[in-house]
Parts: structure tokens; C-alpha cells; sequence
């Protein structure tokens, strides 16, 4: 008999919570039509012009390896339910549901903004991180190439960069990263949920399936790109049976590094993804929110520097050590550290001539 199909929905946010800053609320009304029973329509991703005038991010966060960081898109359609970014769509006057999946803002002057900043006479060579708030190569990079763009500007200036991403799109770029890899300069991270589809199909529902993330590294590896496998987020009794598995095919798809963090449910991301466990795993749903309660002293997300990355309590603590004792096993090592010192600023206009 042939496989039943299963129905899956395109977003991973199964509504649009109301933008905190909003200054009015709607609600549903019952026109006597029957609309509040019919299905939804199904949500277009609409693309939307950015016009920043600055690309480069700075962070003093003490739980994240880098300070500097670019996000060519603002918005991801991957849909990932737990994504940590979904609040910052209330700063573009949009929803951190649904909208935050469908509403991509994109910059498309990311390169010559990257080429503006490096001329400042003031600029210090720093690994970059690409994509850290939101995929740079999410689907609508395959049509608009900004992330492409700022990759040849890395190479042109021998800059060292950092990405992290669960796209295979990656793979297009293979001949930039290697490129700066042979240098020192260049790194990719493939972040990894669960070997389970059709959880990760509901997670991260536009997002590149398991086994493709696994293969991805492989090819990561053999064009000699340093590979991390980025085992993110463990979620409580729902994905966190699998971590050693995980860095076991991490391991063996050419990953020598591997890091983990724990969800993360800020603001708005705590009803998004309580919503997204009542409707799709309702018998775990009480055990992974009271699991993740234990991890973050009886409160569904702690914020402080030093505890919102990875939690405390016996939990918190299993994981670590699980996670270190797997590393070790597996023979992991700490992320290469990459040079800076082969960094060569753009010149200023041509037509300007140096003084020296």
C-alpha cells in the first residue's frame, strides 16, 4: 500500500501574536459566514526593501564567540518555531509569528555597506559572524544572491568569517570558503535539531531535512572547510534523547567541532512555541515545559549572561556533562581560531590620490 500522506504546514508559528509596541489590537469576529471555522489562507512571503545605512552588528555578549556580526535578511522563512530572533520583528512594526516567517526584510546594498565599513580608518580586523540572527541563506537567497555578494567581498579582502546556517544552500558557495578556508579564514557552522523528519519537518518546516544538514558538512569537509556541528537548541524531553546520536553523525560526517545550546523561549517565543506543543506533541507538552522550567530556576527562560545559553539546575548540568563526555569520546576539539592578519582594507576613491 502506498504511504499515507501527511498534511504539514508551510509555517512553523501557528499564529500571529499581536507586535508589543502596536499601539491597537484586533480581534476575530463572527460575521455569521462561518469565517472563524474555514481554514486560513495560505501566508505569501513578501520581500521588503531594506535600506540600512550600516551592516555590521556589535555584541559584548560574553556567551557568544564573536562581537561583530551581518545579517543580510531581517526575518526568516525557514520558520523555525523556537527561533531566538522572532522578537526583533516588533522593531519593524511587524508580528513575531507568523509575519516574522512571511514579512523578509533584505539589504540589498550588504556589500558595498561591508566594502564602506572596512574603509574607515578606524576599522580593526575581526572574524565576522554571517547570518547569526537570521539564516543568510534562507530561500530567498537563492534568487537574491545578497549573501553571495558579501562572500567575494571576503575573499577580495582576505577577511576572516564565521557562518552558521541549516540551509544545504551553503554548498553553492564552496568555491568562495574554500578559498579563505586555505588561509585560515573561514569556518561553517551546520546547526542540527533532530535525526527524527517529520519533528523536524514541524520545528523548522522550510529548513534543510536531517540527513541533507549531515551531507552538507561532508561536503563542508571535503573542500577543507573547518566544520562545526552546532547541536542547537536541545529542547527537554523532546530532542535532547538524541544529542549523543546527533554528534555521533556529526563526527562522521567530517565535523571536528561541536557546540550546544539550550532553548531559548524569550518574549514572545514562549506562547509562539507553548501554542506549537499543545497543537503538534500535546502528551510531552507539560513534561518539556516543566523540564525547561527546571533548567532556568522555575522560569521559562532566564536572560542573564552565563545562564541563558545553557541553563543550571541537575538538568542543565546532565546535559553538560553528556555533552562533554560525547566530545570527548568522539574526539572533538575546540573551533580553529582564525587569523586576522591577512586582512587588506579597500582603498579609498581612486580618484583621490594618497598623500603617502
Amino acid at each position: 500500500m502506498p504511504a499515507a500522506k501527511q498534511n504539514h504546514s508551510p509555517r512553523g508559528a501557528l499564529s500571529n501574536p499581536h507586535n508589543r509596541y502596536a499601539s491597537t489590537r484586533s480581534e476575530a469576529f463572527d460575521d455569521g459566514w462561518g469565517a472563524l471555522e474555514a481554514a486560513p489562507a495560505a501566508a505569501p512571503t513578501e520581500l521588503i526593501r531594506d535600506a540600512s545605512r550600516s551592516i555590521l552588528s556589535r555584541n559584548t555578549s560574553p556567551d557568544v564567540p564573536f562581537a561583530v556580526s551581518i545579517n543580510p535578511y531581517r526575518g526568516c522563512e525557514h520558520g523555525c518555531v523556537y527561533c531566538f530572533a522572532r522578537p526583533s520583528h516588533a522593531y519593524l512594526s511587524h508580528s513575531p509569528g507568523i509575519e516574522f516567517e512571511t514579512k523578509i526584510h533584505y539589504k540589498p546594498d550588504a556589500a558595498r555597506l561591508l566594502r564602506a565599513a572596512w574603509a574607515k580608518p578606524g576599522y580593526r580586523c575581526q572574524p565576522i559572524m554571517l547570518g547569526v540572527n537570521t539564516d543568510a541563506y534562507q530561500p530567498v537567497e537563492r534568487e537574491l544572491g545578497i549573501t553571495r555578494a558579501l562572500l567575494e567581498r571576503f575573499v577580495e579582502h582576505r577577511h576572516p568569517l564565521l557562518i552558521i546556517t541549516k540551509s544545504a544552500l551553503v554548498e553553492r558557495d564552496l568555491d568562495l570558503l574554500a578559498d579563505l578556508a586555505a588561509d585560515g579564514l573561514a569556518q561553517v557552522a551546520v546547526s542540527v535539531t533532530t535525526l527524527e523528519r517529520d519533528l523536524c519537518r514541524r520545528l523548522e518546516p522550510r529548513a534543510a531535512a536531517p540527513q541533507r544538514r549531515f551531507e552538507t558538512m561532508a561536503r563542508l569537509h571535503a573542500a577543507g572547510i573547518p566544520v562545526t556541528a552546532m547541536i542547537a537548541p536541545l529542547i527537554p524531553m523532546l530532542t535532547d534523547p538524541e544529542l549523543e546520536t546527533l554528534m555521533q553523525h556529526s563526527r562522521d560526517a567530517g565535523a571536528r567541532s561541536a557546540l550546544y545550546t539550550l532553548l531559548r523561549v524569550p518574549l514572545e517565543i514562549e506562547g509562539l512555541f507553548t501554542e506549537w506543543l499543545h497543537h503538534h506533541r500535546p502528551l510531552q507538552a507539560k513534561r518539556v515545559l516543566e523540564r525547561l522550567k527546571d533548567c532556568h530556576g522555575g522560569r521559562a527562560y532566564d536572560s542573564r549572561f552565563g545562564q541563558r545559553m545553557t541553563g543550571s539546575g541537575v538538568y542543565a548540568q546532565l546535559f553538560s556533562q553528556r555533552f562533554r563526555l560525547a566530545a570527548e569520546r568522539l574526539g572533538f576539539e575546540p573551533p580553529p581560531v582564525l587569523r586576522s592578519d591577512r586582512f587588506q582594507p579597500p582603498r579609498g576613491d581612486e580618484r583621490q590620490l594618497s598623500l603617502f
